[in-house]
C-alpha cells in the first residue's frame, strides 16, 4: 500500500501532464480535422483537373465501390466523373492505394469518358525512397501511362519509355516502386470498368 502511495506522490505531476497533453492533442485534431479534410479534397480535385484537362467540374458518379485487394481484403473507393461546361462527361477518376517499397502509395487514376484509355495518374501521397522510388511523381515515368488501353499493364526493366503501350519501363534503381504503381493499376481497373458498365455509365464492351 505504501508503494502505491509513494508512486502517486512521485508521479502525479507526470500523470496530470500526460492527461493534459493528450486532451490538448485531441482538441487540436478535432479543430483541424475539417481543415485537413478540405485540404485533401482540394488536393484530389487539383490532381483530377490535371489529368482530365477538359473538365471544369467533378461529381461523384459512384460511391464506396468495393475493390478486391490482397488476401481477400476489400478496398472501397469513389469514382468521380469530370464534366465540361455543357455538362458532358469527359472522363472518370478514382483514388487507388497499394503497397510501395517504404509505405502505402496513394494515387488518383483517370480514364477517358468510355473507359477505353488511361489518361494517366498523379500521386496523392507517397513515402518512397528520395531520388529513387520518389521518381514515380516525375513525368518521365508517369507519361508512359497516358493513352494506354485501360486494361492490364506490365512492367519491364528495359525498353523505351517514350513508346506508349501496355509495357511500362521501370525507373532505374526503383523497380519495386515502379511495380507497385503497375500493381495498383491492375488491381483497380477491371473492377472500375465493370462497375461503370453495370451502372450504365459506359457501354458494355467499352
Amino acid at each position: 500500500m505504501n508503494k502505491i502511495k509513494n508512486f502517486f506522490e512521485q508521479s502525479w505531476l507526470l500523470i496530470v501532464a500526460a492527461f493534459c497533453f493528450g486532451l490538448l492533442v485531441a482538441i487540436t485534431n478535432s479543430a483541424l480535422s475539417e481543415r485537413i479534410e478540405q485540404n485533401e479534397r482540394e488536393k484530389l480535385y487539383s490532381r483530377m483537373r490535371a489529368l482530365i484537362t477538359d473538365a471544369n467540374n467533378f461529381e461523384k458518379a459512384l460511391e464506396q465501390v468495393p475493390i478486391p485487394g490482397k488476401k481477400g481484403k476489400i478496398i472501397n473507393t469513389d469514382i468521380y466523373k469530370g464534366l465540361d461546361d455543357a455538362n458532358n462527361v469527359t472522363g472518370y477518376a478514382f483514388v487507388a492505394v497499394g503497397s510501395g517499397f517504404a509505405d502505402k502509395i496513394k494515387i488518383v487514376i483517370a480514364v477517358d469518358d468510355k473507359c477505353e484509355k488511361f489518361l494517366g495518374f498523379k500521386v496523392l501521397s507517397s513515402n518512397e525512397t528520395p531520388g529513387f522510388g520518389s521518381k514515380i511523381i516525375e513525368d518521365n515515368f508517369g507519361n508512359q501511362f497516358k493513352n494506354v488501353l485501360a486494361g492490364k499493364i506490365n512492367l519491364s526493366k528495359v525498353g523505351d519509355p517514350q513508346v506508349i503501350d501496355s509495357r511500362i519501363v521501370a525507373i532505374t534503381g526503383a523497380t519495386v516502386s515502379s511495380q507497385a504503381v503497375v500493381n495498383i493499376f491492375n488491381t483497380y481497373i477491371e473492377e472500375i470498368k465493370e462497375q461503370l458498365q453495370t451502372k450504365e455509365f459506359i457501354k458494355n464492351g467499352s
